[in-house]
């Protein structure tokens, strides 16, 4: 399998990285990348094929994956459409709606993929959606490639891509957030600021954890530590008061809207 990345920042690199690490040759992977100094990095980095040329990167490639902003994908897809041939396409582009990309790109063979930024350190989440068109062994190829960098869900309708978006694509974000809060709420009780995220970071790495490898629902879990009368059930019982999760799932749906918006903003190009 012959993989073109069309864009080599943060994304890219982190699957470039991820597919290398499971034994992937870098003879196989080639970069298409307009920044001179991003082209170097990539091919001291990892051996890559990078260049400058659309037409030369995507040569005898199997699979492209478009590793551009939204803004850019329109310009990109219309840039490929002439040339391709059946290669599967796979997009990691926010909101950018298969049929829009099938409308430029003059393809059917398409694979929607909303990784997050987790993937940078091979512990990403990423949800999948393929066309009708796209055959089971292109499946497995677009399976291979985002399963470099972390876990994959593959969604029967296109529409839960915007769901995916708000929960896992976007989550990343709350965590940090949640993080900061706690962290913040340390260095208040007397904590420096090394030692606080020191105390956060790891209490959230250490949750995480235990949910991942626990068949227990978090639920469970949760109450498992919440003894009664005790700290941590008057922490809960103040976040209950300040509809902390009736808030939280507020965000998400403020997440998901804003990535319907942009699928249909985008979409409208010509």
């Amino acid at each position: 399998m012959n993989i073109c990345f069309v864009g080599g920042g943060n994304m890219a690199t982190a699957l470039i990285g991820g597919l290398l690490g499971q034994g992937f040759l870098a003879s196989n992977i080639s970069v298409v990348e307009i920044n001179a100094e991003n082209r170097l990095r990539l091919q001291n980095d990892f051996s890559v094929h990078a260049v400058e040329n659309l037409d030369v990167g995507m040569a005898g490639s199997d699979v492209i994956v478009l590793a551009v902003k939204p803004q850019q994908l329109r310009e990109v897809a219309l840039q490929l459409a002439p040339q391709l041939t059946g290669q599967l396409l796979i997009s990691i582009a926010a909101g950018i709606r298969a049929v829009d990309l099938a409308r430029w790109a003059d393809s059917q063979t398409i694979v929607r993929a909303m990784p997050n930024t987790p993937a940078l350190v091979q512990s990403g989440m990423t949800g999948l959606y393929a066309m009708p068109a796209v055959s089971a062994d292109q499946r497995e190829a677009a399976q291979t490639i985002l399963a470099a960098v972390g876990q994959i869900l593959w969604l029967q309708d296109e529409a839960m891509l915007d769901a995916v978006t708000a929960i896992s694509g976007s989550g990343p974000a709350y965590v940090f957030y949640l993080i900061e809060a706690l962290q913040q709420a340390a260095v208040s009780l007397g904590f420096n600021h090394e030692d606080a995220r020191r105390l956060s970071v790891a209490t959230f790495l250490g949750g995480s954890k235990l949910a991942d490898k626990s068949a227990e629902d978090v639920a469970v879990l949760r109450a498992r530590v919440t003894s009664k009368n005790g700290t941590t059930e008057r922490a809960l019982l103040s976040m209950a008061d300040n509809k902390v999760a009736e808030h939280i799932g507020q965000a998400t749906l403020a997440a998901l809207a804003r990535s319907r918006e942009m699928g249909v903003e985008l979409g409208l190009a010509a």
